[in-house]
């Protein structure tokens, strides 16, 4: 067993046991597996128990509309069916079942899963339009078994094209095909939103087993709540992770600001990205298993060390060098960091972010990294409130502080006034776990570190209390 390293452009973070490709996949049965007789009667579709990827999901659904055109015969129309599905799949557009091109989004959370949603959709029409040409349904298992695949499927108002309508409710229609194309709609729908959490969407294993609702059909209740508040108000971090437990760790009560399941790890996407880029709120899947299992169970959900970093103990960092003097900084040659997991009697884990140098170790909570670097603040040239309202000589002394200085105090680091800068020399691994002992009030994260931008830093964030610099 091998420790899973992930690599952040010349650094890199090293954690818990290295999960191979092999260890994703179960044993499932086939659709011709089980493949009923003629003296069963009519067919009772579900998707196999397995381990899927996105597309295989897409591939398992391909049996539907298979059994769509087998049993409309010659009415069937494949091009508008999958118009249909494409249209459905869309943010915009009188059969969307995701209106966002219509919504004012000037929230992150919600802006970046408004861009997931147009991506994914874009590609599992594709994959459907890809496998709805290969008949590997009709293949595997003939035109008699598709022809009785026949289920009553919920009505969940999503709506059909008019040549769509004219088809499945036409003389070669009926109930059966209406309810065939219903739950494609239905699961595929419910596959595209369960996805948008993840920036690697198309690598997340899901894994499917007999429960009491059909295929993604167990995501129905999460599903509900998540659109109700992503299409009413802006989204926090707890929702969507909520929300990404409900597709892969549904047995988990608690949610975290990421958890593990027995495929992998779920944390936020910003720990392999570059900070000045990464996306604040989106989630990744990690090929990793973080914490030891409690009792067999390989779900834990990863909580923060400050739940409500309000209440969280504070150090004053006190006075700092003037501004152009050097502060002495003994951190910026570290280009490895690694991530210790501790499983509570709760059953819950914390993670510490942890830095070493020849004077010493730093640990930081994982949690507060992520909580910091969804609360920052980027400095804007073109928005410098500062410049346009005092002179150079008005401007405060920005004062310096070493990095190892700020991670060596308890609980989180804030001061009484005035603007502090931390320097790092750019390195993004003392970065991170700056954000995690800031207190997330006023942090400006510079990604050039010139005059010009270090000017328009001072006009950024709130105007109240100190401000942070970090370089």
């Amino acid at each position: 067993m091998s420790h899973y390293r992930l690599d952040a452009g010349n650094q890199r973070i090293v954690w818990g046991v290295r999960l191979e490709p092999g260890e994703f996949k179960t044993n499932s049965k086939s659709e011709a597996e089980v493949k009923p007789s003629a003296e069963q009667g009519l067919w009772e579709w579900d998707i196999p128990d397995g381990v899927y990827t996105a597309r295989e999901v897409v591939k398992a659904l391909g049996v539907l509309l298979e059994a769509i055109h087998v049993q409309l015969a010659e009415a069937a129309n494949r091009e508008a069916l999958l118009t249909n599905i494409e249209n459905s799949l869309a943010i915009a557009g009188r059969e969307t079942t995701l209106p966002l091109g219509v919504l004012p989004l000037h929230d992150p959370a919600r802006s970046e899963l408004s861009a997931q949603a147009g991506r994914i959709g874009e590609a599992l029409s594709k994959w459907a339009r890809e496998f709805d040409g290969e008949s590997r349904g009709l293949g595997e298992l003939g035109a008699e078994v598709l022809g009785r695949l026949i289920f009553r499927s919920r009505c969940d108002h999503h709506l059909w094209t008019h040549e769509v309508t004219d088809i499945l409710q036409g003389p070669a229609g009926g109930p059966p095909v209406m309810q065939l194309f219903n739950e494609y709609l239905h699961q595929i729908v419910l596959l595209r939103d369960a996805l948008l959490p993840f920036e690697n969407w198309e690598e997340v294993p899901i894994e499917l087993k007999a429960r009491n609702a059909r295929g993604l059909r167990y995501t129905e209740q999460a599903h509900s709540e998540f659109l109700s508040l992503f299409l009413a108000r802006p989204l926090d971090h707890k929702s969507l992770v909520h929300y990404a437990k409900s597709l892969l760790a549904p047995e988990l009560s608690a949610a975290g600001y990421g958890f593990q399941y027995r495929l992998g790890t779920i944390l936020p996407a910003s720990l392999g990205s570059e900070l000045a880029r990464a996306p604040r709120y989106l989630l990744r899947w990690y090929p990793v298993k973080t914490a030891e299992s409690v009792d067999g169970r390989d779900s834990i959900a990863f909580e923060y060390e400050y739940p409500d970093y309000y209440a969280a103990p504070r150090s004053l960092l006190g006075p700092g060098s003037p501004e152009g003097q050097e502060a002495d900084e003994r951190l910026n040659g570290i280009t490895e960091a690694y991530l210790q997991a501790a499983v509570q009697a709760s059953g819950q884990a914390a993670i510490q972010f942890c830095l070493s140098t020849d004077d010493g170790a730093y640990a930081v909570d994982l949690g507060q990294i992520f909580r910091g670097h969804r609360f920052h603040y980027r400095s804007n040239p073109a928005n410098d409130q500062a410049g346009s309202q005092s002179s150079d000589q008005e401007r405060p002394v920005i004062e310096r502080h070493a990095a190892d200085r700020v991670l060596s105090l308890s609980g989180l680091v804030t001061n009484e006034a005035g603007v502090h800068e931390v320097a790092t020399e750019g390195n993004e691994l003392v970065i991170r776990a700056l954000l995690g002992k800031l207190y997330p009030e006023n942090v400006v994260l510079l990604e050039r570190g010139d005059s010009e931008e270090r000017k328009a830093a001072l006009g950024a964030g709130k105007r109240f209390g100190a401000k942070f610099l970090l370089n």
